[in-house]
């Protein structure tokens, strides 16, 4: 577990085993700790690379709203600053999985293989714009005041991950803070304008054309979600695996079929 100071601020980042580089970034309001149960089946064959974006777990909050272009920037600069050249496995869940998309991109000579996990996928996103983040910011400063998160927010997270595989002293650490409250509403906040910025990058910047994709989805029964993600995997050429049985936390639900995804990816590549 170490610290690097990126843009003014200090990121948390954990980096485990040996190997080529793979980057795995979780979704909303997720710490590094979500990944636990894959780590140690990647940690063998991988450099595996975790780290918190601000507000998320141990990670310092930023009051600038989070944009694609800047989310996929973060993960360039967090290769830099641990001196890990890549190309790299880029492994995005849920809303990161607009971030990964972005950074292969805007960086491709940096991606060796891009890995969706249950991303998110937005056809016809509606920029929040200032009003919204001007609420998010509100509805932060209120929970704060009121003293919310301390008093309530390990138990949030109880109810929101059953079972949680978080180490419980990590996870009241890191869900009693204030910060990692107002980072999540930062970023759902501004997940409508991550969306548009990803639908208009499509247009602009190819995949790189040797970098394989594949789209992980959990569809849990729901044919309307394995739809959206077999239509997100035809638009852009990926490799379609449903992680079955699994909710959206395939890293929980289905760490073996995740981390076969990832080593694969590479595979692929080569």
């Amino acid at each position: 577990m170490t610290f690097v100071r990126l843009g003014g601020l200090a990121h948390h980042v954990a980096v485990d085993g040996d190997g080529p580089v793979c980057v795995l970034s979780a979704g909303l309001g997720l710490a590094w700790f979500d990944w636990d149960p894959v780590v140690p089946l990647l940690a063998p064959h991988r450099t595996v690379v975790r780290f918190d974006r601000p507000g998320h777990g141990l990670t310092q909050e930023s009051t600038t709203p989070p944009t694609l272009a800047g989310e996929a920037d973060r993960i360039a600069a967090l290769l830099d600053a641990l001196r890990l050249p890549g190309p790299v496995t880029v492994v995005g869940h849920s809303i990161a999985g607009l971030h990964a998309e972005g950074f292969a991109r805007l960086h491709p000579h940096l991606t060796a293989a891009l890995v969706l996990v249950d991303s998110s996928v937005e056809d016809h996103p509606r920029p929040g714009g200032p009003a919204l983040a001007a609420a998010a910011e509100a509805a932060g400063t209120a929970l704060t005041a009121l003293g919310l998160p301390a008093a309530l927010g390990p138990a949030l997270r109880r109810l929101a991950v059953r079972p949680d595989p978080a180490p419980p002293a990590e996870a009241r650490r890191v869900y009693r803070a204030s910060r990692v409250w107002r980072g999540a509403l930062r970023e759902n906040a501004s997940y409508g304008s991550v969306a548009a910025g990803l639908l208009a990058l499509r247009r602009a910047r190819p995949l790189p054309p040797a970098a394989p994709v594949t789209v992980l989805a959990a569809p849990d029964g729901s044919a309307r979600w394995e739809d959206r993600q077999r239509t997100l995997a035809r638009r852009l050429g990926a490799r379609y695996v449903a992680a079955v049985p699994s909710g959206h936390l395939v890293m929980r639900d289905a760490p073996g079929t995740l981390a076969r995804v990832v080593l694969q990816a590479l595979q692929e590549a080569a």
